[in-house]
This record gives C-alpha cells, sequence and structure tokens, in this order.
C-alpha cells in the first residue's frame, strides 16, 4: 500500500491486489458494502494520518480506480472542515467515515522503470509479442511506459504474457497521465516498445 499526498485535502492510495488478497478482499468487492473493505478503507485512513498528518474526519470524496493486472488507485478529497458540534459527533465512533464514493474501471497499464537497460530489455521481450505501441514518459528519475489498453482480455494468455514481461523488469505504478504530461517528459509518444528496440539494438 502506498500512499501520497496530492493536496492539502486530496491524497491517493495505491493498492496492489497482493494488498487486497492479504485482506480477503477480491477485485468485485470493492463495489460492494462489506464489512472487510470498510475495515480496509479505515486502515488506509489510519496510514494517511500516520505517514502524512491527513485527517480524514468530515465528509470524504473517494474515488476508486481499478487498474488491469495492477491493482486499485484510490484517491480521497477531503471536505470543508467541520464545526465544533460536528467533531463531537465524529469523536463519538471515529470509525464512521461519511463517504461519497466514485468507482471506474481503468484501461491504463502503467509501468516504471528505474534503470534505462531494464527498460531496453524489456521492450526487446515485448517486441517478440504481436502488441506494440506504448508511449515512454520521464518524470521523477523514472522511466514510465503506459498503454493506454492493451486490447486483449485480463484473462487472455497474450495479456498475461505482456503484463508478465512488464513485471519482471518494472513495477506498476498509479500515475497518471495527465500528471505525466504536467509534470513529466514526454520521451517517445507513440510506439514507444518498438521506437527503443529501432534505435538500441
Amino acid at each position: 500500500m502506498k500512499i501520497e499526498r496530492l493536496s492539502v485535502d486530496k491524497i491517493r492510495i495505491f493498492l496492489t491486489f497482493d494488498d487486497l488478497t492479504e485482506r480477503g478482499i477480491q477485485k468485485e468487492d470493492m463495489w460492494r458494502e462489506i464489512p472487510k473493505v470498510h475495515e480496509l478503507f479505515s486502515e488506509m485512513m489510519e496510514q494517511a494520518y500516520s505517514e502524512l498528518g491527513f485527517d480524514a474526519s468530515g465528509p470524504l470524496a473517494v474515488e476508486v480506480f481499478a487498474l488491469p493486472a495492477q491493482g486499485m488507485v484510490v484517491i480521497v478529497t477531503r471536505g470543508k472542515m467541520q464545526t465544533a458540534r460536528d467533531e463531537d459527533r465524529f469523536e463519538e465512533d471515529e470509525d464512521v467515515y461519511e463517504m461519497e464514493v466514485t468507482l471506474e474501471q481503468s484501461e491504463l497499464v502503467s509501468y516504471a522503470f528505474r534503470d534505462f537497460e531494464d527498460l531496453l530489455r524489456m521492450a526487446k521481450v515485448l517486441n517478440l509479442l504481436p502488441e506494440g505501441g506504448g508511449t515512454l514518459f520521464s518524470y521523477k528519475e523514472h522511466w514510465i511506459l503506459q498503454f493506454d489498453s492493451l486490447e486483449y482480455d485480463e484473462n487472455d494468455s497474450r495479456y498475461q504474457a505482456i503484463i508478465a514481461v512488464l513485471s519482471e523488469y518494472g513495477e506498476a505504478t498509479s500515475v497518471t497521465t495527465a500528471v505525466l504530461q504536467e509534470y513529466g517528459k514526454t520521451i517517445i509518444a507513440e510506439n514507444a516498445v518498438k521506437t527503443l528496440c529501432e534505435h538500441f539494438s
């Protein structure tokens, strides 16, 4: 579980599928009102408070994005400050969060590579597969390779092969395209895998 602050009132939490499995939660459970999901949310808010000092009392807007084969991105935005009377109410039952939850499925596949050599090794293996494409960014001393979508079902063996190669050399990341375009640098706008192989054979 990785937590980062986006602004004073907004944080982003990246949950891998291992994080969910350890807690006995399936991907589909995030769409349901069940105790295990509430426990997970409470755990996330406790960690956000201890790591970032993010106080989750009051109304919260929660956006959950499911990323294929990678996990979930949870964006929590804190609403307006509470009055003293509201704070008394929250002190009575600290485990109750006033949440407005939005759930979305994202097709974005995004992997970070710390080392350029790892990126090249991955590209050479991936270039043997029929899937091309990809956009390469430079961001915070990492190379980020993103695919808008892979044209296979998550259960398709080719899809699994591509994710396996990406996972072997890189690490799944929750950074969005908008953040990369604003704060990073676009290195190869399209067909990144093939372009890397052509220039670094």
